[in-house]
């Protein structure tokens, strides 16, 4: 795989960590631009206003490839996404830069059996019909030679710095205490999941081939195993007996009143209550990447959330 030349990471979440570290490990000094200016081990710091376009040009002014992770408020999509990601793709198109963005499944809408990269993107739920018009922005600028853009889409997280997935801290949080995890919908329903080091490695793949441009391409996923099994693999790894509480779509409105976050997800329980399965076989196929062993993610998973510091 070739080197990117000045590439731009856009965010410090886990997603955006992970593409700093898989791109220091290929020997580049990647750019990390957050509001803060946040530092990472091995990157270039810069503070930006993304949503600020003045700003965002500043900011990838000598990108060549622009790895977008950033995001608003998980509250505020519909009205906060669309101008972020303009700035960003106007700031690439200044720089002559590629973009490849990091996206979900939730554009794809409810979808029995597998999902695959070329499925349409019908969803009618707020945050994805967000999603499918994201995309369609980019491929449009893609087609009219404005810049090259591509995406990589990904289920759940799990990994390192994942906290606000249905992965995260409500779920591997109480595992480490020995308590019970919040699984959403039906526990025996199959999961994909998505394990944030393998997303950055796909994303890294995709802008270094000029032929996957234009398209959206599926994160290696392991093989999906039921809600249940999650817990029951992490609890192992964390050493503990397993146990869960099942957390319904009206409890989850019901939260919502309390912590807003947890009632954004009320729209998109149907991916808790039948299977979610994540068909990445053309990704496979053209890169040759394979996803890390589920028992490998989620024992690296409860390492971090039992370091006092997650650093």
């Amino acid at each position: 795989m070739a080197t990117l030349e000045h590439p731009v990471v856009l965010g410090a979440g886990p997603v955006g960590r992970a593409l700093v570290a898989g791109l220091v490990d290929q020997g580049t000094e990647p750019t990390v631009v957050t509001r803060s200016g946040r530092t990472l081990p091995g990157a270039r710091a810069l503070a930006a206003d993304l949503t600020n376009p003045t700003e965002a040009k500043r900011a990838l002014a000598n990108a060549t490839v622009v790895f977008q992770a950033a995001q608003p408020a998980y509250t505020r999509w519909p009205e906060d996404f669309p101008p972020l990601q303009r700035s960003i793709a106007a700031g690439a198109e200044a720089a002559g830069a590629t973009l490849v963005a990091i996206e979900n499944l939730y554009g794809y809408g409810p979808h029995r059996g597998p999902i695959s990269a070329d499925l349409p993107l019908v969803a009618a739920t707020r945050k994805g019909a967000v999603r499918a018009a994201l995309w369609r922005e980019l491929a449009d600028a893609h087609e009219a030679g404005r810049f090259p853009a591509a995406a990589v889409r990904a289920s759940d997280f799990i990994g390192p710095h994942v906290e606000g997935s249905a992965y995260g801290e409500r779920f591997f949080g109480p595992i480490v205490q020995g308590g019970k995890a919040d699984v959403i919908g039906d526990p025996s329903t199959r999961h994909s999941v998505s394990y944030v080091p393998d997303v950055a490695a796909a994303m890294i793949a995709v802008a270094a081939d000029p032929g996957a441009w234009g398209r959206a391409w599926h994160a290696p996923c392991a093989p999906a195993v039921t809600q249940a099994e999650l817990v029951g693999l992490a609890a192992q790894a964390a050493g503990v007996v397993p146990s869960y509480r099942t957390v319904r779509p009206w409890m989850l409105r019901l939260l919502g009143r309390f912590v807003p976050e947890v009632g954004e997800m009320v729209e998109l329980a149907y991916e808790f209550t039948e299977d979610l399965l994540v068909d990445w076989s053309d990704t496979e196929q053209r890169f040759g990447l394979a996803p890390t062993p589920l028992d490998e993610a989620i024992r690296t998973t409860v390492d971090w959330y039992r370091n006092e510091d997650r650093s």
